[in-house]
């Protein structure tokens, strides 16, 4: 089966407009979303072409104009899936250190849906451990080790603070 390279949240009570939402605001990048079978209520799996560069531009459109984006509230690339052992997160974790800078000031950024082994603050105690990166900055990092855990599966990604589209912080 095909993994999403993008996550999308919504409104589950408005999955309908939030699809036709996302569809409008991707054909004026000229991008063609896929999506994948979602058992997660308020989560679209999608894959699209070059997710990373699709959502810097929507972060720029989003800063020009929030009012396009009503029903959708976090676009997150997705880099690598692997089950949700604390092993197989931190091996995944581990091969994506390398693009972090030492210079590089980085946070980790958890959503778990359907996942009660851990609580979150536990979570990020055990798979920073693999981070062997000094700087750690929660308000302005330059790199974002995303974690979203969906039930047995964990999607996994290294995102520059752009590519991530964050429309409720934008909205304030």
């Amino acid at each position: 089966m095909a993994k999403a390279n993008l996550l999308v949240t919504h409104d589950p009570n408005h999955a309908g407009l939030a699809k036709e939402e996302i569809i409008a605001v991707l054909k004026q990048l000229k991008v063609e979303p896929e999506f994948l079978k979602s058992e997660i209520e308020g989560l679209f799996q999608i894959t699209i072409k070059e997710p990373k560069e699709t959502i810097r531009k929507l972060v720029k459109t989003c800063k020009k104009d929030t009012s396009m984006f009503r029903m959708t509230f976090h676009w997150v690339p997705v880099d690598n899936w692997c089950k949700s052992t604390i092993e197989d997160m931190q091996k995944t974790i581990k091969g994506l250190v390398k693009g972090i800078d030492e210079k590089d000031k980085w946070k980790m950024d958890i959503a778990k849906r359907c996942y009660e082994k851990y609580h979150t603050t536990e979570l990020i105690m055990k798979l920073t451990e693999v981070v062997d990166r000094p700087k750690v900055d929660l308000k302005n990092p330059d790199k974002i080790i995303r974690v979203d855990i969906i039930g047995n599966d964990a999607a996994i990604s290294l995102l520059n603070k752009d590519e991530t589209l964050n429309i409720p912080a934008l909205k304030q």
